[in-house]
């Protein structure tokens, strides 16, 4: 505890706070929002998608960018142009849902990241695992899938003996779970941020000592300086993760390394 008056002192924000108390049963607030934002992309498109014109109104043009970005600048660029498209709705869906449940962290009245709870990354990563090495086995076998994932094309046979152990540790362990970590880790320190500039802001102008009044103002100002910060955090690490994941793909497709 941070002491600043004499009459009460300030608790400061925890990972206890990322543990809201239930609504109903075991029903918590992150599982409202997770469901939430799926109602709300699938309304997005529908909406957006119900009358397609040719050229297309603002919230049809949202869609089709949104679309684009998934298809073009992410699953083209990172899987190929031959192998890309079954993959399309995979980087969208990814795409999308992490970043609404990541942009939940900023929305008033809402204002808690999801994916700041670390069991919805690694569920996604639960998912995806299978998929990164399946798909590979599916186009090489498994030996020639294990081949070019641990035994690297051109490189001298007596490095394999150093290079093989990392090449297994990395592709099968630190790889993935690193893409399920990232964007948890972002989440939960960013909203740790704001929850500590806030927290403490709201703390000196109710309840500190007259003269400690006027810092509140600099607290406030940082709070709405870092949720600015944050918006981009939480853009960049959904890109982020749709990115790697198309990586992943293209690269156990990929004939060579």
């Amino acid at each position: 505890m941070i002491t600043v008056s004499a009459d009460s002192t300030f608790v400061p924000p925890g990972v206890r706070d990322f543990f809201p108390p239930a609504i109903v049963g075991g029903v918590t607030k992150p599982m409202v929002l997770l469901v939430l934002s799926v109602v709300i992309i699938l309304a997005f498109f529908l909406i957006a998608m119900r009358s397609p014109a040719i050229v297309p109104g603002r919230l049809q043009f949202a869609a089709e960018a949104v679309y684009g970005l998934g298809r073009d600048s992410i699953a083209r660029e990172q899987i190929g142009g031959k192998d890309f498209k079954p993959y399309v709705p995979l980087i969208v869906s990814l795409f999308t849902f992490i970043l609404v449940n990541n942009v939940f962290g900023i929305v008033p009245l809402l204002q808690f990241p999801t994916m700041a709870h670390a069991g919805f990354p690694l569920a996604l990563l639960i998912v995806l695992y299978p998929l990164f090495h399946v798909v590979g086995i599916r186009r090489h076998g498994l030996g020639g899938y294990l081949r070019n994932q641990l035994f690297p094309a051109g490189v001298p046979k007596p490095v394999y003996l150093m290079l093989t152990p990392i090449e297994l540790f990395l592709r099968f362990f630190m790889d993935p779970l690193a893409l399920a970590i990232r964007v948890f880790a972002a989440m939960f320190a960013g909203h740790l941020i704001l929850l500590v500039f806030t927290l403490g802001g709201e703390f000196l102008l109710l309840e500190a000592s007259a003269w400690l009044k006027p810092v509140s103002v600099v607290a406030f100002a940082f709070a709405i300086a870092m949720t600015f910060l944050e918006a981009l955090v939480q853009v960049l690490q959904a890109y982020i993760f749709a990115l790697l994941t198309a990586n992943y793909i293209g690269r156990a497709l990929a004939a060579d390394h």
